[in-house]
């Protein structure tokens, strides 16, 4: 991985924590993942006016990203209703990676030497440690299981998005019917969970939500870049160091707690990264 696309990957790991810290802070969370999703299929509509039609080829992997893609959102706005950003954001992320690695020598051809394997399982525990304590403090239980759903359609949608970006050749155009094929698939979902209800929002959660949707269209289509130019495996990893900085988020701006089990899973974090470097 060149040093450009590793710079790039952690600007969008920077971005990916941000718009889920703006997510959290909504007062109704599957809203604000709402709001998020048609702003980005919006914004990937009007992309697509610009860009040739997709050829048959791509069709299989749309429609697996865009499930994957709501499936996601679904599972972690549901799963943020339950806990906060510090438990349920390292659960979420930080499974993914590993999911990915043990699915690579099956679904992948990426090569990956033993540092690189190394450094992915490193930054795999430091994540995971960021998730301890759900038990001992007295944390709703059912943060878990979805934070977990939500890391499958993840390491789901890393596979596929990485693979149906190359199939495609143009990642920018790909990235825009995933977005429009989210919103397609998410918005029944929601109208179906809770009703018109969860369309109900004032001017400023959707100025909020278009703020979230900018960063999150951002983060995944230099993600989804990444990927066409280096091992999936590797920029799924990479990405997760979004709970460092998620952390960093969420002990400065939103006053959750610091303590030494967060700061020595940020240190593993930092060492993961390390050795996918080197």
């Amino acid at each position: 991985m060149s040093t450009g696309v590793f710079l790039a990957v952690l600007a969008a790991a920077f971005l990916h924590a941000a718009w889920n810290s703006l997510v959290k802070l909504g007062a109704n969370k599957l809203t604000a993942m709402l709001i998020l999703t048609i702003v980005q299929g919006c914004a990937g509509l009007a992309i697509l006016l610009t860009r040739p039609f997709p050829t048959v080829d791509w069709v299989p992997w749309l429609a697996m990203s865009g499930a994957f893609h709501a499936g996601y959102k679904l599972f972690l706005a549901l799963a943020y209703e339950n806990g906060d950003l510090s438990r349920v954001y390292p659960i979420a992320r930080g499974a993914a990676p590993l999911i990915v690695l043990g699915s690579s020598g099956i679904f992948l051809s990426d090569p990956l030497d033993g540092r690189d394997i190394v450094g992915i399982l490193v930054l795999g525990a430091g994540i995971l440690g960021m998730a301890r304590g759900v038990f001992g403090a007295g944390e709703a239980v059912a943060l878990v299981p979805l934070a977990l759903g939500s890391a499958a359609m993840t390491a789901g949608y890393s596979i596929v998005d990485g693979l149906g970006a190359r199939v495609s050749g143009d990642a920018v155009a790909y990235v825009g019917w995933l977005f429009f094929l989210d919103m397609a698939l998410f918005t029944p979902v929601c109208l179906a969970l809770r009703g018109r209800d969860v369309l109900r929002a004032d001017a400023r959660a959707w100025r909020v939500g278009a703020l979230a949707a900018t960063a999150s269209y951002a983060a995944y289509a230099i993600a989804v870049w990444a990927m066409t130019v280096a091992p999936i495996a590797l920029v799924a990893a990479l990405r997760e160091t979004s709970i460092l900085f998620a952390v960093l988020i969420g002990w400065l701006a939103m006053g959750e707690r610091m303590d030494t089990g967060k700061a020595v899973a940020a240190l593993l974090i930092v060492s993961g990264v390390a050795l996918t470097r080197l």
